[in-house]
């Protein structure tokens, strides 16, 4: 039976706040279900690699509707919170991005990205108002985090970004958001000094870079996020394998090093 959905979203919230909590973003239900069966606390979706997955350029070009199905399939398969990237929310209209994200709540999302990319912050706070008066409307805390693309993007000097990252971080946590999250950010003095000055629980994307978890939770990291990378690496060995076989039908590559089929089918058993 799935558990209730306030009940999934009080949990997500305190996963921010005990210890580093570790996403392995997932793509549709499969994959979702599959990263639960080992040992996630919690679910998150990679836009680009659902975006991919239904045959479209990930950066706020899926179609709507199609991110809502993905949404209802992913919840129907798993019991544990899921959290969604809304991207930019799919529109520059912040009450047609609430109107978006409350979807994405009627199917069972206790959380979602939310991005500013090369935008004025001005438009994401708008945003985010919305959508927190949407969500209580709906009676689920959703956990809004809130995406900063300073880094990402180089929106600003380097020797300016912890600043940058500060001062919209500030007006984010004003506008409602939950969380911080700071793609690009690798530095550990910097990444200490956000962590301790944006009043946020701070997320960080995996790079190789940056040391292990353990060694990030010391710096006051409080989430990190797998994003794309399983998608892409997953297309990589998909790309070697299926090039193998059409360049000369050799069938045991195929076979090798795979999970039994009825242990993945037994995944889904129930579901």
């Amino acid at each position: 039976m799935s558990r209730p959905q306030t009940e999934l979203a009080t949990q997500f919230h305190a996963l921010h706040h005990d210890g580093l909590l570790l996403l392995a973003n997932a793509w549709d239900a499969g994959s979702a279900r599959m990263i639960e069966s080992l040992g996630a606390k919690a679910m998150a979706t990679t836009s680009a690699g659902v975006a991919w997955s239904h045959g479209y350029p990930d950066g706020d070009l899926l179609p709507v509707r199609r991110l809502v199905a993905t949404v209802a399939d992913i919840v129907r398969a798993i019991q544990i919170p899921l959290t969604v990237d809304a991207e930019g929310g799919y529109s520059d209209d912040p009450a047609a991005v609430a109107e978006t994200v409350s979807g994405l709540i009627d199917v069972g999302a206790v959380g979602i990205n939310l991005e500013d990319g090369g935008q004025d912050p001005d438009l994401l706070c708008a945003k985010i108002e919305h959508i927190k008066r949407a969500s209580a409307r709906l009676g689920i805390a959703l956990y809004l985090n809130a995406r900063t693309d300073v880094y990402l993007r180089g929106l600003a000097p380097p020797e300016q970004r912890v600043e940058a990252t500060l001062a919209r971080a500030a007006r984010y946590r004003a506008a409602g958001a939950d969380g911080l999250f700071v793609p690009g950010l690798t530095d550990e003095a910097q990444t200490r000094a956000i962590a301790s000055e944006a009043g946020l629980p701070l997320n960080l994307l995996a790079r190789p870079a940056l040391p292990s978890a353990e060694v990030l939770q010391t710096w006051g990291v409080r989430r990190l996020s797998a994003g794309s990378d399983i998608a892409q690496s997953m297309y990589t060995r998909m790309s070697a394998l299926a090039s193998g076989f059409l360049r000369d039908g050799d069938s045991r590559p195929l076979g090798a090093d795979t999970t039994p089929y009825s242990q993945l089918n037994a995944l889904f058993e129930g579901r």
